[in-house]
């Protein structure tokens, strides 16, 4: 019950910060670069605030230091591509996709001791039926040609940073393998973007992503709990996130196919069934 009180928090958070995500691509104009610095930069001077609140460990080994540079891999791809794949795809569809992520977090936990479960693999399948569903609820046509590169990409990063995280934790605590890396992003993003550029081209839309990354920063720190919890249940944050996009559209009375409401029950569905026999 535990674990799953954090995956909602953790979807609460990252639900804000996904709304903010394709604001920020779509309508304040920022470019892969541009994002990325903002994210990683913002995200570096929040988690500082949070060391005093945590339990460090940064062993001085070779582990430690590839931990810090796979990390900050998988940010740079995370952010770069996220950009890229928002103008082709909503943040409602990226989350769908996500999905497929479910069953090799599965059979990840599987090879670190957790026993197989008809059950559980009937939950994640009976999940990535009602997101497959999702992904193809738009009314828009979506040339993925142009975005399979960095979709792909960008999956290999959600599911890497999660196994990273859990791979390395013995040897650094999650938060001393991600302030370090987020640092490395936005150091390198400095070659890449002018900050005085980017405060000019639109300071309100800045200022709205910069305070969205207030909850993003509580969830990547819930999210590390999690996925010391396990994977799936970290890749499951994603459909949870999906649903709750869902009930905000809802209650902003925006139109939904059928495909879409049905696609959500199942999710929801999917979701809860898990988390009762797991």
């Amino acid at each position: 019950m535990e674990g799953f009180l954090l995956m909602l928090s953790v979807a609460a958070c990252y639900t804000i910060s996904s709304l903010s995500d394709k604001y920020a691509v779509s309508k304040a104009g920022f470019n892969g670069n541009e994002f990325t610095f903002i994210m990683c930069g913002s995200m570096s001077i929040m988690l500082c605030f949070t060391l005093p609140f945590q339990e460090i460990l940064f062993t001085l080994t070779w582990q430690s230091f590839a931990a810090v540079l796979l990390i900050a891999l998988c940010k740079i791809l995370e952010f770069q591509m996220s950009a890229l794949v928002l103008k082709q795809l909503s943040a409602f569809e990226l989350k769908a996709w996500l999905g497929i992520t479910l069953f090799a977090s599965y059979f990840t936990d599987i090879f670190y001791g957790e026993e197989i479960s008809i059950l559980s693999l009937i939950c994640i399948s009976t999940t990535v039926v009602g997101l497959v569903l999702i992904s193809r609820s738009g009314k828009r046509v979506i040339d993925y040609k142009k975005i399979i590169i960095p979709f792909i990409l960008y999956l290999l990063a959600k599911y890497g940073y999660g196994l990273i995280i859990k791979a390395f934790t013995p040897y650094a605590s999650p938060t001393m393998q991600l302030l370090p890396a987020l640092i490395i992003v936005t150091i390198v993003m400095l070659f890449k973007v002018n900050p005085a550029q980017v405060v000019k081209k639109n300071k309100s839309g800045l200022l709205k992503v910069i305070l969205a990354r207030i909850p993003n920063t509580i969830g990547m720190l819930l999210e590390n709990v999690v996925i010391g919890i396990s994977l799936v249940s970290y890749s499951f944050i994603q459909p949870m996130i999906l649903v709750s996009l869902f009930f905000i559209s809802l209650i902003r009375r925006e139109n939904s196919s059928k495909l879409n409401l049905i696609g959500s029950i199942i999710c929801v569905i999917g979701v809860v069934l898990f988390q009762i026999f797991k």
